[in-house]
């Protein structure tokens, strides 16, 4: 985004520290502390109110505040004004009145964050001239509550910013405002400033004026007071908007008049007409009426689920899920390189078993007693989406008491179903939900709304689902309509993926007739494995697999492994490190997820199972893994699908051999949390290991020695890309490293590992969580 060493802004001046201005100066002040340099060197703050002032300042969110604009905003190279659009116009005299006298460089980018922007722009045009460097701006994003109290670094993130620049703004200016407003979060799309103001009329403005001139009419009544005393949701819902600030919105009509008083007169025109079908009883035409619209307000709400939602998780859980959210914002792992490794440790309960107890539980006739239960945000994102459909679900640390409902008990969210950042989680419960008899939607964050869901989209509209990818490219959201009869299908697997053939198993439990999954190779069977458990009747017969809708689930009991895909990091960590080694107690062995151990042997690694065992049908084993002198292999690819999770951190193991190893066969990675193969290929080329990456794997030049625990990685700054399992990796890496290692975007370490940095410093690590 910028070359790391300059900021992209030397000053910031925002004019305005009310809800958006704030928001903003927080957002940056965040993006600024999670990049390894700054976007902006200084930000400043013009405000009339003294004491948002100062909160700000000893918020440490700006370095200088006042409410003169020419004190200020001297020498800013950004201004951003954020105040009501009627008082622009004289800011931008005060700021041109800086420019003359030499305060505020001639060519400093100016912008602003009002809803019209014709009047704006207009105003611009006559104080500044043509040419000049000011570009509208305006974030569709709000809040209820004004003032500086209310702010909200995340404000922003997955909202629109629309930019209204004109033939004659200079590129570079609006390109790097719109790279500003993008690492806060928003997604920058640009228009003409007459097509916004337009678009803002009918979509904002008018929504606005109706709510204030209905909750107005309604207030003149003799009796309001009766009248608000038995008004139900739909007016609370309608009316919410009338709540906003009089002197903003009185401002936003009468700068866009024009496209409002256009609006107006075909909402009237409109409403007449509507007035007219009632008053005829004319019920055809009314049912069309309605029809359209409840149809165009559900795809509207589909769109609207892009955004994440960040909802407090019900009964016992909603502790847990504002305690992860408040720890993990804009989070950094500093290592210090350490190479002894030693101890025993446990490591927390198997992901993929996790999300299937509570399906198949909540799916299942009597109550479910679940130990071990991985207490990561994606499997309690899979927990609310079951507690949201009407599932009583009570948990107590690791251990969770579900209430199943039956196959046929679920009951239709009230909002969309928020996966945040869990795959498995959407792709499963797309199969579950396409049998159902509501309409569903399910959405999730910035990093799964880039995954690819037509992969499971596409054979359950085979079985008569009817699924739509309401994001680009078939991704997230994902918006299913219900009622539909399923019908069994026999469906080869492009891939090996343990993800699309669970869904596919899922939907066959409510299609008619016997529905037949062919892989490529073997994936991970824990659906397989549970589903017999419930007592569900499921065939497998080498890669084929066949299960007869219309059965039921009976309540079981189901103990929790510990997660070999965590545990693989500790294993790999121990074979590189120096000191005793490590071993991790109750460890899942299903076979079909030992890949990691078996590759890890083929290149040399110590490595010992011990008290093996047979719980709740998954078997389990402690793990004892010493220092091991490494060699570069080349991966059978028939062992891929037992270790594809599990890949980053061999990536490591393989830098850290002698020689080359070479995987190939594993495209599936490139559309997992990231893109594994490229992001780690960039991470280890920042740390000095040399990779060519390939289209479905890669080759990394190993630097070990043989007989040696020599550095092999330098220090450095990697991105994860919000992708746990890369952060996890590299913090392992820091066991071989010269320097300090900083890995940004380590929040998502929750999804899957929550006490992970902690546990790796009681083996000898050194990470400082920031």
């Amino acid at each position: 985004m910028h070359d790391g060493h300059k900021p992209m802004f030397e000053h910031l001046c925002v004019i305005g520290l009310g809800l958006i201005g704030a928001s903003f100066v927080q957002a940056v002040y965040h993006a600024n502390q999670r990049l390894g340099s700054p976007l902006v060197g200084k930000i400043t703050a013009v405000d009339t109110n003294p004491k948002s002032i100062k909160d700000a300042i000893a918020a440490g969110l700006i370095q200088d505040g006042g409410d003169t604009v020419s004190a200020v905003a001297a020498g800013a190279d950004l201004v951003v004004i954020a105040t009501p659009v009627q008082s622009v116009e004289s800011i931008m005299q005060t700021l041109k009145d800086a420019m003359n006298a030499g305060v505020l460089p001639y060519d400093a980018i100016i912008s602003d964050v009002g809803s019209t922007k014709v009047s704006v722009q207009q105003a611009a045009d006559r104080i500044f001239g043509l040419g000049h460097h000011f570009i509208g701006g305006h974030p569709i994003a709000g809040a209820e509550n004004s003032g500086f109290d209310a702010r909200n670094g995340e404000l922003f993130v997955q909202h629109k910013l629309i930019l209204c620049p004109t033939p004659d703004s200079p590129a570079d200016a609006v390109a790097k405002l719109a790279k500003l407003w993008q690492a806060v979060g928003a997604e920058v799309i640009q228009m003409d400033a007459s097509r916004h103001d337009e678009i803002l009329a009918y979509t904002s403005h008018l929504p606005h004026l109706l709510a204030f001139s209905l909750t107005h009419q309604l207030a003149s009544h003799d009796d309001n007071l009766d009248i608000f005393r038995y008004a139900a949701g739909g007016f609370r819902d309608f009316s919410r908007i009338a709540a906003s600030h009089p002197v903003m919105w009185h401002d936003i009509f009468i700068a866009n008049k024009s496209a409002l008083l256009q609006s107006l007169d075909e909402f009237q025109a409109h409403l007449s007409e509507f007035r007219q079908i009632i008053a005829n009883e004319d019920s055809q035409t009314m049912l069309d009426w309605l029809g359209t619209a409840r149809h165009a307000r559900r795809h509207f709400g589909h769109m609207l689920a892009k955004k994440p939602m960040y909802k407090p998780y019900s009964s016992t859980i909603s502790k847990d899920k504002d305690a992860i959210k408040d720890t993990i914002m804009n989070q950094s792992y500093h290592i210090r390189p350490q190479n002894t490794i030693a101890g025993t440790i446990s490591v927390p309960g198997d992901k993929s078993i996790s999300h299937r107890s509570i399906m198949f539980g909540s799916l299942a006739d009597g109550i479910t007693q679940v130990s071990g239960f991985l207490q990561g945000e994606d499997a309690l994102s899979t927990l609310q989406a079951f507690v949201d459909m009407g599932v009583k679900i009570e948990r107590q640390g690791d251990k969770v008491t579900i209430h199943g409902v039956g196959v046929d008990g679920l009951s239709a969210p009230a909002e969309p179903l928020d996966m945040g950042n869990s795959g498995t989680s959407m792709r499963l419960l797309a199969g579950i939900l396409s049998a159902q008899p509501f309409d569903s939607v399910m959405t999730g964050d910035v990093s799964l709304s880039k995954r690819p869901m037509e992969r499971v989209a596409k054979p359950l509209r085979q079985m008569g689902a009817k699924i739509q990818s309401t994001g680009e490219k078939g991704t997230a959201p994902l918006s299913i309509t219900g009622g539909q009869a399923l019908n069994a299908i026999e469906y080869p697997l492009p891939v090996a993926s343990a993800q699309i053939k669970s869904c596919l198993i899922l939907a066959a439990m409510w299609a008619k007739g016997t529905t037949t999954i062919i892989e490529p190779e073997v994936s991970r069977d824990h659906t397989e494995r549970m589903l017999k458990a419930f007592g569900y009747p499921i065939s497998v017969d080498g890669n084929k697999i066949s299960i007869t809708g219309g059965g039921r689930l009976t309540a079981t009991d189901i103990i929790v492994p510990a997660d070999i895909s965590s545990a693989a990091f500790f294993m790999v960590l121990a074979a590189i490190g120096g000191g005793e080694g490590l071993t991790i107690e109750k460890v899942g062995m299903n076979p079909t997820r030992t890949g990691v151990i078996d590759i890890l042997r083929l290149m040399g690694a110590d490595i010992r199972l011990s008290n093996e065992a047979v719980v709740g049908g998954e078997p389990i084993a402690d793990i004892t893994v010493r220092p091991s002198d490494l060699h570069g292999i080349e991966i059978p690819e028939s062992l891929v699908p037992l270790a594809i999770d599990e890949f980053p951190v061999l990536f490591i193991a393989a830098s850290c051999a002698t020689g080359t190893t070479k995987l190939t066969g594993a495209k599936e990675l490139r559309v997992k949390e990231s893109d594994r193969i490229q992001v780690m290929a960039d991470g280890l080329a920042t740390l000095g290991v040399d990779s060519t990456v390939l289209e479905d794997g890669i080759i990394i030049q190993g630097k070990g020695v043989a007989g040696e625990k020599n550095a092999i990685f330098g220090g450095g700054v990697i991105e994860s890309h919000h992708d746990h399992r890369i952060a996890m990796s590299f913090a392992v890496a820091s066991s071989r490293a010269t320097d300090d290692i900083i890995i940004h975007g380590t929040q998502t370490v929750n999804t899957s590992f929550p006490g992970f940095a902690e546990l790796a410093n009681q083996v000898g690590l050194a990470i400082e969580v920031k």
